[in-house]
């Protein structure tokens, strides 16, 4: 008689299964003195894309590499794309030493105009851009804003402290900004996080955002995952290299 003790069946869920709200509301949470999760999702935010111009990117002195930058930048992008979020792109005296925005967020939103503000730092300050997202909040009714700005300190948490001042909930993606040094960046997510805006990091945010890979947009998630995330990149494309020497039965009966 074998002393090995015996697995139990393996419990899977099924595949008919999306993912469960929380049981409380957010406002419910805080009413009970708890944190009130009021997580944004690809239907109740929106996504500022601010100042990733050529000139500035090239500054940025933070980061491991410029290539990490630019990929989470491209990779917010392409996540807010792929799951059709409406997107507002601005830039800061772009005609002169700031140059233009990253060529590629104008080839993914080709049919998106660029807010061109002349001077006033702050793009929430700034008349026509603070009109935009008004406009756009009142559209949709989406009080949720994903903001990323090429320099931390100002292009991001300038707007992010003056936003929720006005009511609304900001989420910094903080690995899609870049800052002068590392004092600029620890500053800011200090003020920010200290504000009350949630910091997140791109990666962590197409998860949250996707929330269930069951979910339509998982093929277009694909491209962002594999093209700017590139260790779960990895992850994905080592797996179909290999799929055939499967050890786990696949219950979606996609691999053979």
């Amino acid at each position: 008689m074998s002393d090995i003790p015996v697995r139990p069946a393996d419990i899977v869920s099924p595949i008919t299964d999306g993912a469960l709200p929380n049981r409380a509301s957010a406002a419910e949470a805080r009413a009970a003195g708890r944190y009130g999760h009021d997580k944004p999702t690809a239907q109740n935010s929106i996504v500022l894309l601010v100042d990733h111009q050529i000139g500035l990117m090239a500054g940025m002195r933070d980061t491991s590499s410029l290539a990490e930058l630019k990929s989470n930048v491209i990779g917010l992008a392409r996540t807010a794309k792929a799951l059709d979020m409406p997107v507002l792109i601005t830039s800061s005296n772009a005609q002169w030493q700031n140059g233009d925005n990253l060529p590629e967020i104008k080839e993914i939103f080709a049919d998106q105009p660029i807010y061109r503000r002349t001077g006033i730092i702050n793009c929430y300050e700034d008349p026509t851009f603070r009109k935009a997202i008004e406009d756009l909040v009142e559209q949709t009714g989406r009080r949720h804003i994903i903001i990323a700005g090429v320099t931390i300190g100002t292009c991001c948490a300038l707007p992010t402290l003056s936003m929720l001042n006005d009511g609304y909930a900001v989420y910094p993606v903080v690995d899609a900004c870049g800052a002068w040094n590392r004092y600029e960046a620890d500053a800011a997510m200090s003020r920010m996080s200290n504000a009350g805006a949630e910091l997140v990091t791109t990666f962590a945010l197409a998860c949250e955002l996707q929330a269930d890979w069951k979910s339509p947009t998982a093929n277009a998630m694909l491209e962002p995952f594999s093209q700017n995330f590139s260790e779960y990149g990895f992850v994905l494309q080592n797996f179909w290299n290999n799929a055939n020497g499967h050890v786990v039965p696949d219950p979606f009966g996609l691999v053979k």
